[in-house]
């Protein structure tokens, strides 16, 4: 079946920088792993797309069009239409004193964020620190190897693609995911694992959105929720009865004692007043 514009895809691909070879990013594990950029704990597999639905770059989207499932295609992108030219304006020198301020010890390569904009250190100069906040590929001429594995067909399985490609999490089971759909409305309850995610609200909310967004424009559903619920567990509840039971005992138990005592009382005061007369 051949490709078109909106629909959901598996895709290999491997990027190279053309001036140097280097590869920058790739679905292979091993070819990762031979060019040192290997990241621990992702998850080295084809990734899910809808081709157009800017996922990645248009050059991929646009040579994807018209390809078959297997069929593999190599493709030269130009910096205006990969990552843009390089801007000397986005070099900047910043005193090493606003540094100091936020208790930041910068070095050569470090990664920072100022503004919304990611930047990288250069060098250090003195009490001067030179950032270049252009993306790291500007300016660079792209290589792709890109392979078609699959066609998404089934309904379920393009809304798993969607949270698998914008909610990243170590060891989420998709298969653990339930997907309920009625009408135009669909639930979503993520794998339990996902309860434990350390990211900030806001990142989770973001990742929501963008599977929200892409199903809305892609699939016939006007509505998408994301179910989380909470459950008392079994063994709380037999933690609870057993403790409940031990309160019970204790306090059968401690009456018991009151009682015994009370009797005690009483028949030494008998005693005593026999002893009297």
């Amino acid at each position: 079946m051949t490709i078109k514009n909106g629909d959901f895809i598996r895709l290999e691909f491997t990027g190279k920088v053309k001036e140097t070879g280097d590869v920058f990013d790739t679905t292979n594990e091993e070819v990762a792993n031979e060019a040192g950029i290997l990241i621990e704990n992702k998850e080295y597999v084809p990734i899910p797309i809808i081709v157009g639905g800017n996922h990645l770059l248009k050059a991929i989207d646009e040579a994807a069009v018209g390809m078959d499932v297997g069929q593999s295609k190599e493709l030269e992108v130009s910096p205006e239409n990969a990552f843009g030219e390089r801007d000397p304006k986005l070099i900047q020198l910043i005193p090493m004193k606003e540094f100091k301020k936020q208790g930041m010890n910068p070095y050569v390569g470090m990664e920072l964020s100022s503004e919304g904009h990611k930047g990288r250190v250069l060098t250090i100069n003195g009490g001067r620190v030179k950032v270049d906040f252009n993306p790291e590929l500007a300016g660079k001429t792209l290589e792709y190897s890109i392979v078609i594995s699959e066609i998404i067909e089934e309904t379920e399985e393009k809304i798993k693609g969607m949270i698998q490609l914008h909610y990243s999490y170590p060891n989420m089971d998709l298969d653990k995911t339930e997907i309920k759909i009625d009408g135009d409305k669909v639930s979503i309850k993520l794998d339990e694992i996902t309860k434990f995610d350390q990211k900030s609200y806001m990142d989770v909310t973001f990742a929501r959105f963008k599977i929200s967004k892409d199903i809305w424009d892609n699939m016939d559903f006007e509505k998408v929720e994301f179910v989380d619920e909470f459950e008392k567990s079994v063994e709380e509840d037999e933690e609870q009865s057993s403790t409940k039971e031990q309160d019970s005992n204790t306090n059968t138990n401690t009456n018991t004692n009151n009682n015994n005592n009370n009797t005690n009382e009483s028949n030494n005061k008998s005693n005593n007043d026999e002893s009297e007369e």
